[in-house]
């Protein structure tokens, strides 16, 4: 674990380094919600949170949404379930700051995920599974941490997130299964915003909420495909599953109350990997987007002989499927728990 350091506390040096890999925090959930996530306070300096996530709400969430959630925030456990609702309450004593604002920062990470995420099998059978997250907030950077939960003293399953969130975009249940969800499409983010605070009265799950409780209770890569299919969720997304035996990697299509889609991995065909950005794959990507293409390219040029986590961890750094918005990438396989890496990119990726 990373004691704190002038790059966390002033935010300044992190653009002169090579990718770094960001702390990690043990968190047991054995213990209490509310003072479980107290470890924070040991890695990061309390007031450069603060200042930090004050900017990513002000730069993503509209002010009306603060006046939404005030009847949330009055009665947190009715609307958030736990043990979210006490985590939230914990984050915000935790940070001297006001519950309203840790579930707006929560919600701010909701939107704007765009990232691509793959996962591809060798001529063995080995699945890989790796990701890059954009988000529109540099600042991330310094606030990304791996994160192991724990159950009575063993990781019962790790994730990569941020500073401040309790939910996970991208996690691994040890010899079971990984996921890792992108956002799907490009909703104006006022209609988003609506989505979250209706979600609450129909009791959707959010998308990263939902990752989380699958990597904690899903038995294996089926059980965790049929429940990220299945649960109503607040918003579309793609949810991208590899497994520990051949064959078992899937891109999900989510809409709020099913799948659309299910597109798993046919290496017999030629099928060997999946390549999913923010686009649903049976349509071409809008004119702007290069990144699958690129993807797909350079994995083509890999060969499935040649796919593994250090030649997949090159697909993903190609620009544009790497580029300027790129806060960290992660490399992982459930058969190889031991193996989860991510590593932060101080600036993203650039042309050469």
């Amino acid at each position: 674990m990373m004691v704190r350091s002038a790059v966390l506390l002033l935010g300044l040096v992190v653009s002169c380094r090579a990718q770094f890999a960001p702390p990690t925090l043990n968190i047991s959930l054995d213990e209490d919600p509310e003072v479980r996530w107290m470890p924070l306070t040991k890695v990061f300096d309390v007031d450069y949170l603060k200042k930090a996530a004050a900017e990513v709400i002000d730069s993503t969430v509209p002010k009306w949404v603060h006046h939404a959630v005030t009847p949330i925030v009055k009665a947190l456990e009715k609307y958030v379930p736990q043990p979210y609702a006490g985590e939230i309450r914990g984050m915000a004593s935790h940070l001297g700051g006001s519950i309203s604002d840790v579930i707006i920062l929560n919600f701010a990470y909701e939107i704007s995920a765009f990232c691509t995420s793959i996962v591809a099998q060798d001529k063995n059978g080995h699945v890989y599974h790796g990701r890059n997250l954009d988000y529109p907030h540099p600042v991330l950077r310094n606030m990304t941490i791996n994160v192991n939960f724990l159950k009575n003293g063993k990781v019962a399953y790790s994730g990569t997130s941020f500073a401040g969130y309790v939910g996970l975009w991208t996690g691994q249940s040890p010899n079971k299964f990984t996921v890792s969800g992108d956002q799907r499409g490009s909703e104006h983010w006022w209609n988003w915003w609506k989505n979250v605070v209706s979600a609450f009265l129909f009791r959707r799950s959010p998308v990263s909420w939902l990752v989380r409780e699958i990597l904690e209770e899903a038995e294996n890569f089926q059980d965790a495909v049929m429940r990220l299919s299945k649960i109503p969720i607040i918003t579309g997304v793609y949810y991208i599953v590899g497994g520990v035996r051949a064959g078992e990697g899937a891109v999900i299509t989510r809409d709020r109350v099913g799948p659309a889609d299910i597109w798993p991995l046919d290496p017999v065909n030629g099928g060997w990997y999946r390549v999913e950005t923010n686009f649903d794959h049976w349509l071409p990507p809008p004119a702007w987007d290069h990144r699958r293409d690129a993807a797909n390219k350079a994995l083509n040029a890999t060969g499935q002989d040649h796919i593994n986590m250090e030649t997949l961890y090159q697909v993903l750094s190609q620009f544009p499927v790497c580029n300027g918005g790129t806060i960290y990438t992660t490399i992982m396989s459930a058969a190889a728990p031991e193996k989860y890496n991510t590593l932060v990119r101080p600036q993203g990726c650039q042309p050469k």
